[in-house]
């Protein structure tokens, strides 16, 4: 079929219309993906900030419960009296006091020179454990005597007190009817430990 210019004219119109109306629909359809890819590309950023935000504060929760859990210690060594320098009167006030409750008939003792264990490294400086190694030599009635003298010096504080040895002999004395006779001997190595906060003293 063939159009005459005159029906070509008539129809030029219409025809700049429709192809203005397909330019306007696909600028449309592009103007919508690009709000799309751009919305797209917010909700992602907003995610990842999200996670970044949610990841921060489970370190956050992390470190507290950590520095929560170091100061629990810290007090707790802090009521042992077994931070800082030693305390070698508190340690033979102890020992008078145990001797004078258990009325333990013969006990001698001699605390070592101080030495140093092990400096673990920290932040912002180091932590010193230091050890003074005590000997004690005890006359017992029984066994029990000794393990109530550890028992009182563990509970007196002023240090950790870890024991190395402990030997116990017969004296081979036989029992009187007139005098309580000790029957056994304990020589025991015991160390007095304490820790230096090296930051702590700054």
């Amino acid at each position: 079929m063939t159009l005459t210019r005159e029906e070509l004219r008539k129809l030029l119109l219409p025809g700049l219309a429709a192809l203005a109306l397909v330019a306007a629909g696909a600028g449309l359809v592009w103007g919508a993906q690009q709000s799309v890819r751009s919305a797209l590309l917010r909700l992602a950023a907003a995610e990842a900030d999200r996670r970044e935000s949610t990841e921060r504060l489970t370190r956050i929760a992390e470190e507290e419960r950590e520095v929560k859990e170091k100061l629990d210690v810290y007090q707790q060594l802090k009521q042992l009296n077994i931070l800082g320098e030693e305390h070698r009167l508190e340690w033979a006030d102890a020992i008078t006091r145990i001797r004078t409750q258990r009325e333990l008939l013969d006990l001698r003792y001699r605390v070592d020179r101080q030495k140093l264990l092990i400096s673990a490294p920290g932040k912002p400086a180091n932590v010193d454990f230091y050890a003074s190694t005590m000997k004690v030599e005890l006359a017992l009635l029984h066994e029990e005597d000794l393990l109530r003298f550890l028992a009182d010096l563990r509970a007196s504080g002023n240090a950790y007190y870890s024991v190395k040895q402990c030997l116990i002999t017969r004296t081979g004395q036989a029992a009187t009817g007139a005098s309580i006779v000790p029957r056994l001997r304990a020589d025991c190595e015991i160390d007095l430990i304490t820790i230096i906060d090296r930051a702590a003293k700054r």
